[in-house]
């Protein structure tokens, strides 16, 4: 089975352990466990933790172009096994030459700091997707990180910033928006959007999850939402189990149909115990979803062609 992830924090591992290699470590996702899961492509996230950031006094801008240099570095590094993908024509290119596609990320919207070049200089750099807010308020809008931001929409500028991926072809992530922002997303964006690594509501109450009526908005809209397999998005156990993702699957399924559902681990952002200890384990969920009858058309579409489907139609 073919694998597209729409989430992982691998980087900032990374660039937190200088000796760290993307080819292989002790982290959730490297490329050799990429490759014994058979992975497509992998959506590797620049994150940027603010409070962090000053803490060690660092400027979050330049420390994303850093973290996005050290990570072309291990690219080119291992470029047999893996190659920087910024549109479906590459994901094909790559297949093609058996790598995998490495598609970059920035979750938190904050480091475009109201410039909208910013924005549009990321893209020259290779990035296709950003995660609008992280867990504070920023220039683009809201997190849903407390309860008072939840009726908070978008910002101005945030506005701005969904019409301007719209127009270069960037994939819009409302995981950790406020629920406000979300429905100004879906009334602003021309194309589909993504809630990269969230869940079920109703089956969990976590402030990151989405409410049946956003997975309804998402599918409708044609996006995708990513399974989170921290075990704090799924229910009560301290552990990540495969049969409550199962369990926000089918919710997901029977509230928006098959082709909303996606994958979005958010390994090695991750700090629980997980039945799936990384990416190369992924297969136990593909044996847990034929258990509970999923087809195996059902289990392509999860696995990556619906994710596939939108990275064609909108990068």
């Amino acid at each position: 089975m073919n694998l597209i992830d729409l989430h992982c924090d691998t980087i900032y591992r990374i660039c937190n352990n200088q000796t760290a290699s993307l080819k292989k470590n002790s982290f959730h996702v490297d490329l050799e466990k990429l490759q014994q899961a058979n992975s497509w492509a992998q959506f590797f996230a620049l994150f940027i933790d603010y409070k962090e950031e000053a803490i060690y006094g660092e400027n979050p801008f330049e420390h994303t172009l850093g973290m996005l240099d050290r990570f072309y570095q291990e690219v080119e590094a291992n470029d047999e096994l893996v190659a920087i993908a910024k549109n479906y024509q590459d994901l094909k290119a790559n297949q093609q030459e058996n790598k995998i596609s490495a598609f970059l990320t920035i979750e938190e919207g904050g480091v475009l700091e109201g410039q909208l070049s910013r924005l549009r200089n990321f893209y020259r750099l290779g990035v296709r997707l950003i995660t609008l807010t992280w867990n504070y308020p920023n220039q683009l809008g809201y997190s849903n990180s407390k309860l008072q931001y939840r009726q908070q929409g978008l910002t101005p500028f945030g506005r701005q910033v969904v019409k301007e991926m719209n127009k270069l072809g960037m994939l819009i992530d409302v995981s950790h928006l406020s629920d406000q922002g979300f429905y100004d997303v879906a009334q602003l964006s021309s194309q589909p959007f993504i809630a990269s690594h969230s869940n079920a509501r109703e089956l969990r109450d976590h402030h990151r999850n989405l409410t049946d009526k956003m997975i309804r908005i998402i599918a409708k809209q044609g996006g995708v939402i990513g399974l989170n397999f921290a075990a704090s998005f799924l229910g009560d156990n301290k552990i990540s189990k495969v049969e409550d993702i199962v369990r926000h699957i089918k919710h997901i399924r029977n509230v928006g149909g098959s082709e909303v559902i996606a994958l979005g681990s958010d390994f090695d952002g991750i700090d629980c115990e997980l039945e799936i200890s990384n990416i190369a384990k992924i297969d136990k969920l593909i044996t847990t979803l034929k258990k509970n009858q999923f087809t195996t058309e059902e289990i392509e579409k999860i696995f990556f062609k619906n994710a596939e489907r939108v990275i064609k139609e909108v990068l």
